[in-house]
């Protein structure tokens, strides 16, 4: 009896420690396609003057304007309670989309935080106000740009499809988060990011099976 005790207890650990870390709202499932076709941002330059694009990458993408104190605040709240969880990914960036006059201003504030962030890891890009407003619009949801802005930020698959909720217990459908909001970027948005990453992760591992398979 002790030594299938001891059996039972090996083989069960393992499957419930991976469906705790696994399991959130979504569960196992993928999470939702939004709107398909995004435009990519490869027209853009970022601070060293090259393009950089959201195909074949997860981006988290924001729309920040040119107003440095929203800039830096909710940029912060992204990289505590996002952004520092799974720099550790090649293929996730995060990508902040500003107009071309806070080149100078985006510069300076990522300096600033070199020494308490993975700012290499940051993607500042800039571009023309219609540039970002078309970008933007090529979303497809129901939130706006203030200018330049919003608060909010989306979920870019590789294949340049928006990802989000559809069936949300608080919001109904919900196409990006609240960067102002610590408890909406700990809660929902965490939980999205590693449903994604999770997805793409078993989604190679079985592609790497078929080819030792075949």
């Amino acid at each position: 009896m002790k030594k299938f005790f001891v059996l039972l207890v090996l083989f069960a650990l393992p499957i419930i420690a991976y469906m705790f870390f696994a399991s959130g709202q979504n569960n196992f499932a993928k999470l939702p396609v939004l709107t398909e076709n995004v435009n990519d941002v490869s027209e853009f330059e970022d601070l060293d003057g090259n393009s950089i694009s959201l195909e074949d990458k997860i981006s988290i993408v924001s729309f920040f304007g040119e107003n440095l104190d929203d800039l830096k605040g909710n940029t912060f709240n992204l990289d505590q309670k996002i952004l520092e969880k799974y720099y550790e990914f090649n293929d996730f960036q995060f990508v902040v989309v500003l107009p071309n006059e806070a080149r100078e201003e985006a510069k300076k504030f990522k300096d600033e935080f070199s020494g308490i962030s993975e700012t290499e890891k940051w993607k500042f890009i800039f571009g023309a106000p219609t540039e970002i407003k078309e970008t933007f619009k090529s979303f497809d949801t129901p939130h706006n740009l203030e200018g330049t802005y919003t608060p909010y930020v989306f979920i870019v698959d590789k294949d340049l499809n928006l990802r989000g909720r559809d069936d949300d217990e608080d919001f109904g459908k919900v196409y990006g988060y609240d960067s102002r909001s610590v408890a909406e970027l700990s809660d929902k948005m965490n939980d999205d990011v590693k449903v994604i990453l999770a997805e793409y992760r078993l989604a190679l591992k079985k592609n790497n099976a078929e080819r030792k398979n075949n």
